[in-house]
């Protein structure tokens, strides 16, 4: 059955399905919409398909530019309401402690917050408006996302096909009772990943805001 899906999703349109996630991708990034939009699960979903070459360049390269264009309206809106977002209904009911987070760290450490903030979920999606509103050149703010959304993409898009491969090979070899078990323990897998990633994440943010210089604003 798991082949199946993924086979389904492999013979969808490649244009459509790109540009589908690419959308997910960049509405998470805009500052209100990324607690709504499923972007990282979107994109894990969608790397299943990149089994060849050209499907992953295409698929990072969307990802990648969705992104920048997706934190850059984020910063645009920053810069337009300031410090008022923080005071907004959606940031005062899901992000506060999160666009606190942001805020302080971008004031000391610019564009490093910029770049580490894009693995971090829920930060993920507000660094750009608190970069706008703390007034981080747009100069040093875009080349941040970029570099971050790049690296961010590869490693997703990485991962999903990994996943996706083995998931076919898997069900080559196991009956459907296994393949439950599998499915338990690639969701505990998943989970603890998950936490992985945010405490290494959180580590290299915090290790940014102590070695650079605070003058690194510009």
């Amino acid at each position: 059955m798991v082949t199946e899906v993924l086979n389904w999703l492999q013979s969808l349109p490649q244009p459509a399905l790109v540009g589908a996630t690419g959308l997910l991708v960049l509405l998470e990034c805009t500052v209100g919409l990324g607690f709504i939009a499923p972007g990282e699960s979107g994109l894990l979903i969608a790397a299943t398909t990149a089994t060849t070459a050209p499907r992953f360049v295409v698929l990072v390269l969307v990802v990648t530019v969705c992104a920048g264009i997706g934190d850059s309206i984020g910063y645009a809106i920053g810069r337009r309401f300031g410090p008022r977002l923080r005071e907004t209904k959606l940031i005062q009911r899901y992000g506060t402690d999160a666009w606190d987070k942001a805020t302080g760290i971008l004031q000391r450490r610019g564009a490093w917050a910029v770049f580490f903030a894009r693995f971090l979920p829920v930060v993920r999606t507000l660094t750009p408006a608190a970069a706008g509103t703390s007034k981080l050149p747009y100069r040093k703010f875009l080349p941040a996302v970029v570099s971050g959304a790049l690296c961010w993409s590869l490693l997703h898009v990485s991962l999903g096909a990994a996943l996706g491969e083995a998931a076919r090979r898997v069900e080559n070899v196991l009956s459907t009772g296994g393949m439950i078990v599998v499915g338990v323990l690639a969701a505990i897998g998943l989970f603890f990943l998950i936490r992985f990633k945010k405490k290494k994440a959180a580590a290299a943010l915090a290790a940014a805001a102590e070695k650079e210089p605070a003058d690194d604003r510009g």
